[in-house]
């Protein structure tokens, strides 16, 4: 059960129910192993307890000092904390596809930049070291997009640009109105 807050004290009350032991026992469990790394808390909960892998890292997270999976509350905070070149480059995808779709609206999801028809994602961004990797949602928005991405790095499911990408209209369009269309043709 993910949460909108972040809190990973959310996920307690299941861990409990689940695995038959209060709390001050896992975190107990969890101080004998301070000195072990993530994955060592992490695999000792999953394969000795049989913890999902979302309640073992709300325990390990939690016990190291992070109540909280949320790191953003806004896009704007997103950016403030990003390479400033990047974060011109969102800015202006944004205002880009703003101009087109109005309707979207910008979110942060998993602690990243979104934009948001109603409760539909429809395209996302990363800001790394190097460059920016623009996440369109769906199943068909990058391929519609492919004929337009020769000499772009193509991922599985994103496209890499440079940090101070010249923003291309046609290749943000494409993808978001191809995940839009796809979105209108599962509403029943």
């Amino acid at each position: 059960m993910a949460t909108k807050s972040g809190d990973r004290a959310a996920f307690f009350p299941a861990i409990e129910k689940k695995h038959g032991q209060p709390m001050a026992y896992w975190f107990d469990r969890m101080a004998e192993r301070a000195d072990q790394s993530y994955g060592e808390q992490f695999a000792y909960l999953t394969e000795e307890h049989g913890f999902s892998r979302a309640h073992a890292n709300a325990l390990v997270m939690f016990s190291r000092g992070s109540t909280s999976s949320k790191r953003f509350d806004t896009v704007d905070d997103y950016l403030a904390k990003v390479d400033p070149a990047g974060a011109s480059t969102v800015r202006a995808m944004f205002a880009t596809i703003a101009e087109a779709h109005p309707e979207l609206r910008p979110v942060i999801a998993w602690n990243q930049p979104m934009l948001r028809r109603e409760e539909d994602y429809v395209f996302g961004v990363s800001v790394q070291t190097r460059h920016i990797l623009l996440a369109p949602w769906g199943g068909r928005a990058l391929e519609a997009a492919r004929p337009l991405l020769d000499g772009y790095k193509v991922n599985k499911k994103t496209v890499q640009v440079p940090l101070d990408w010249d923003v291309d209209r046609p290749i943000l369009l494409a993808m978001v109105e191809n995940r839009l269309a796809e979105l209108d043709e599962d509403v029943p």
